[in-house]
């Protein structure tokens, strides 16, 4: 996610994040956690119901804390005044300790960076859209009716499915009442975390979710399309009506939230995200950008053309359709025009890469193929096969990385950069692309055939 400020940012889910470290276009801090989630999924078969809860799901186990007691008991005050009994506070948070690992988290700067083309070569790999057409066919008649009540074809709520949890696997392995409460009591943004760990509270007390098992991100976004509990309060639904708005253990009623979270987003039914689009020579990047809306006419005026070669009006759109046109990586690299419903995706996460993903996965689960127009790189980004093949060959070069999931993480990444510099590959930049792959697998092959 991409829209960092100084201040905070805004996510449709979200709310008002902590400021995060870079206010750069590249995908911010969230969107790397969430990424190195997902990276790790194994290609597993997917149930109907959530996993089961894991072991990590326990909270840890503390010598008393006396500052964070005081913290509890004040926030046993504030949620009683909202509406969380005594018995409640109490049981759910019987035995907590903190975790302070979460503030690390929160103020961490990013030792590397990673560009728009390798979250989205990750993010939007065959695995990924393979298991979102199997998707698609075993919940096709749950889908039917989300979108006969939304509104939101069924490829846009099976890619948010698909990017956020892995279809399911990947829900995130922190407890989830012990980061809200740290983060409540100790570091920034307080203030925030308290009203997410009350309305938590809130949900626990309802019946809507159960506190065995229940992890999440460490900023405590959970379930199936990770959800922050204040928005889960707001926008979740019974889709299945048995009495319960349950986005962790039932995917009916998480697909259903996702929908009805587009759909309040200002979805519009049978209106298309975007377009991939052609920009005629010398165009002015400056004109680029989500907010700076014209008319779909004005871009046709201004030389745009649907990258096939069609005009921009049509398939039902009318000239004074509002839209903008992106360049996610500068003029160079591809072009898009979006509409509408691309702003409600961007409102479930604002980051423009988020965005893109989700578009993408969507678009290729129709059957379509988009970017056609290649990214500005020499080095092309990996798809989860590739990464975990790229760590096979790390590991057989004595590298001590861990075990080969996908996840590029800090060792990895360094053990990238050493070998980027033995082989003198420049930049050495610790970046998981084609060119080390490609390099490690010569390597390899030649050594396997003398």
């Amino acid at each position: 996610m991409n829209a960092a400020r100084r201040g905070g940012q805004r996510d449709g889910r979200l709310g008002m994040l902590p400021a995060m470290t870079s206010n750069r276009s590249a995908p911010s801090h969230r969107l790397a956690l969430a990424l190195a989630l997902l990276l790790a999924a194994p290609a597993a078969a997917v149930h109907a119901q959530a996993p089961a809860p894991a072991a990590s799901a326990v909270s840890p186990v503390a010598a008393p804390d006396p500052a964070f007691a005081r913290c509890l008991a004040g926030l046993k005050a504030t949620a009683g005044a909202q509406g969380v009994s005594a018995a409640s506070f109490d049981r759910f948070t019987a035995g907590l300790a903190p975790d302070r690992s979460v503030l690390e988290l929160l103020d961490a700067q990013p030792e590397f960076t990673t560009p728009i083309w390798d979250y989205l070569a990750a993010l939007v790999d065959d695995e990924r859209v393979a298991d979102g057409r199997a998707m698609l066919a075993r919940h096709a008649d749950l889908l039917a009716r989300i979108e006969a009540r939304y509104g939101v074809d069924p490829a846009t709520v099976v890619a948010v499915w698909g990017v956020e949890s892995d279809y399911g696997r990947v829900f995130g392995k922190r407890p989830l009442l012990v980061s809200l409460a740290t983060l409540s009591c100790e570091g920034r943004r307080q203030a925030f975390f308290r009203g997410e760990f009350i309305a938590t509270l809130k949900l626990l007390q309802a019946g809507d979710i159960r506190a065995e098992g229940l992890t999440g991100s460490w900023a405590g976004a959970f379930g199936h399309t990770q959800f922050m509990p204040s928005t889960y309060a707001r926008i979740a639904v019974d889709f299945d009506g048995d009495g319960r708005r349950d986005l962790v253990g039932n995917i009916a009623d998480a697909l259903g939230s996702t929908a009805n979270y587009l759909k309040q987003s200002g979805w519009r039914s049978g209106q298309p995200w975007g377009f991939e689009v052609r920009v005629p020579a010398g165009f002015d990047a400056a004109q680029a950008g989500r907010t700076k809306r014209r008319p779909l006419s004005d871009w046709a005026a201004r030389g745009v053309r649907r990258h096939d070669g069609s005009p921009l009006v049509a398939g039902g759109l009318v000239a004074d359709t509002r839209s903008a046109l992106l360049l996610p990586a500068g003029r160079e690299g591809p072009a898009f025009v979006v509409l509408r419903n691309y702003d409600a995706i961007y409102a479930y996460n604002a980051a423009e890469s988020y965005a893109l993903a989700i578009a993408f996965l969507a678009e290729r689960l129709r059957g379509g193929q988009v970017p056609r127009a290649p990214w500005p790189t020499d080095d092309p980004g990996l798809s989860r096969a590739q990464r975990r093949e790229l760590q096979t060959l790390l590991l057989a070069r004595g590298h001590d990385i861990g075990e080969v999931d996908g996840m590029i993480g800090t060792n990895t990444r360094r053990a990238i950069q050493a070998e980027q510099r033995r082989l003198g590959l420049t930049p050495a930049d610790g970046r998981a692309g084609r060119r080390i792959l490609d390099a490690l697998s010569r390597e390899r092959g030649a050594a396997g055939g003398s």
